[in-house]
């Protein structure tokens, strides 16, 4: 399972983003602020090239103030850890992390639960820290505060993909997770809980629920919803309806990107598309909703093998089984 660092928490963020969008006069006000060493504007500086993706000059702003300003501080341990404008020190981001956690700091209380989810991350992937499942799943827990809105909502997702997980598999667990995550917002979970009800895993099969999740959070830009949009609609014989899903969901193959876009992990958004792919590339060898074309199925079975090799090849052993 992969896992990204928490951003700042939108409490932090917004006065930054607020006040940086004022006039010119305002910005050349903060720009002289920040040269003398003011540690507030020095992090408002600071976040403004951070979310322009000026890591180096962000890295400047935030040293200067990361003393007396927890925000400085953690976005500092995000950019040690992934390697923002520095090389990568996961060391130094894991203890960066640490102080804001064990901080008994009112200015740190509101990064105290994505700390404890940048923790975790650490432990998950043994970078900067040793490795330990248990560790992880015990910080995650911390972040998550049993679903509390104002807690880390990527903890609350990642705890419903983790106890989807082999090793730690719970999938009763895995649906409390991804509800609490869905109903804080988080699209990600809202794709899993459509896949969840349309199967039956740790829940009660229920279609009607299973469609209002995949559609909704398809909507919103969930590509691993759409994929399995794009199945369902095929296995119903709507072949019209999973072709147009499907083109749609393959036009753009940046998974990068579109994880990005999406804040979805990139490898269910790989997934999501080879999905649709797959059942694209079969609809265009049967002519099932489309025209036939064995030269744009191929292409598509390919871009579906290369996505996800162990999607092509599930779906390639329904196709020769006669399932789909």
């Amino acid at each position: 399972m992969e896992v990204r660092s928490e951003a700042l928490p939108r409490a932090a963020a917004s006065g930054a983003v607020c006040l940086l969008s004022e006039d010119d006069s305002h910005a050349a006000s903060l720009v002289r602020r920040a040269e003398g060493g003011d540690p507030w504007e020095c992090f408002l500086r600071g976040q403004q090239y951070y979310e322009e993706g000026r890591y180096e000059e962000a890295l400047v702003q935030f040293e200067k103030s990361k003393d007396t300003d927890f925000q400085a501080l953690y976005q500092l341990g995000v950019m040690h850890y992934d390697g923002l404008g520095t090389d990568k020190d996961p060391e130094k981001g894991v203890e960066y992390m640490k102080k804001i956690l064990s901080s008994d700091s009112p200015a740190a209380r509101h990064l105290r639960f994505a700390a404890a989810y940048n923790l975790g991350r650490a432990h998950y992937e043994g970078y900067g820290v040793k490795h330990s499942t248990e560790e992880a799943e015990r910080l995650w827990l911390i972040a998550a505060d049993n679903g509390n809105p104002k807690a880390s909502v990527k903890a609350q997702s990642t705890l419903g993909m983790l106890y989807s997980m082999p090793d730690l598999k719970d999938l009763k667990k895995a649906f409390f997770w991804h509800s609490e995550a869905c109903g804080n917002g988080s699209l990600e979970s809202q794709g899993a809980l459509g896949v969840m009800y349309l199967y039956g895993q740790g829940v009660r099969r229920n279609t009607k629920a299973s469609l209002e999740c995949l559609k909704a959070a398809a909507e919103r830009g969930n590509i691993y919803a759409q994929g399995h949009l794009v199945e369902y609609y095929y296995n119903r014989k709507f072949f019209s309806t999973a072709v147009a899903i499907a083109r749609r969901t393959t036009e753009n193959d940046n998974i990068e990107m579109l994880a990005t876009m999406t804040d979805c992990l990139p490898a269910y958004v790989a997934k999501g598309v080879a999905i649709a792919a797959f059942y694209l590339a079969r609809c265009l060898h049967l002519g099932r909703g489309i025209e036939k074309d064995e030269a744009a199925a191929k292409k598509y079975y390919s871009k579906a093998c290369l996505l996800d090799p162990d999607v092509a090849s599930d779906l390639e052993l329904k196709a020769n089984l006669g399932r789909i």
